[in-house]
């Protein structure tokens, strides 16, 4: 599919309550927050043409060389399901679903970072418009840009292609080394800790 002109992120979206707003203060626990920088250091990013291989076009042009994707034709800007997003070249976790909001827009919108050091924020004066990029720390790739419409309680919008993420769901997020984020969908309800994991929480 054709990658639109990245005007589109600058306007046309309206400030929309997070999908669950009660967990949404929530941040991540110090021990993930370790782990996380534990497995990123360890982290050597790809060579251009290992990362063609690896990503599909569309992915490619949007991290690598800042492209936009079409709105309301990407994968996540309405997935409703709980989990975690990483960005989908190194896998570091970059945004929660907790904080995942309708902002009407067609991109995943998040009211948030999972982990504020997760994602660098930049100037960029492209298109003749003064607007604030985001990119993942470790990757440098290109997520998508911040606007300051969004939600309570930091009414920020991060407004991120979906191209630039891997969602893995709540379900899956032990099994894929993820484990030490569950804690914040646990105390929302939208995860049962196994018989391993509410033994450790007891220590």
């Amino acid at each position: 599919m054709a990658l639109i002109a990245i005007s589109f992120l600058s306007g046309g979206c309206s400030r929309a309550d997070s999908q669950t707003a009660s967990a949404s203060a929530q941040s991540a626990p110090a021990t993930a927050v370790t782990n996380a920088t534990k497995i990123m250091q360890n982290f050597a990013k790809p060579s251009p043409a290992e990362l063609e291989q690896k990503l599909t076009p569309r992915q490619f042009e949007v991290t690598q060389h800042a492209a936009t994707e079409p709105p309301f034709r990407n994968e996540f800007w309405d997935n409703k399901k709980p989990g975690l997003y990483v960005d989908v070249v190194s896998g570091e976790p970059l945004f929660s679903s907790l904080d995942k909001f309708d902002s009407g827009c067609g991109w995943p919108s998040f009211s948030r970072p999972l982990v504020d050091k997760s994602v660098v924020e930049r100037s960029d004066h492209s298109l003749g418009m003064q607007r604030i990029e985001v990119r993942s720390k470790t990757a440098d790739s290109h997520l998508g840009h911040v606007f300051e419409d969004g939600p309570g309680p930091t009414h920020l919008r991060y407004c991120i292609n979906s191209a630039s993420l891997r969602f893995i769901p709540v379900e899956e997020m032990e099994k894929a080394g993820y484990g030490a984020y569950l804690e914040p969908f646990i105390k929302a309800g939208l995860y049962k800790p196994t018989a391993t994991q509410a033994a450790t929480e007891k220590k």
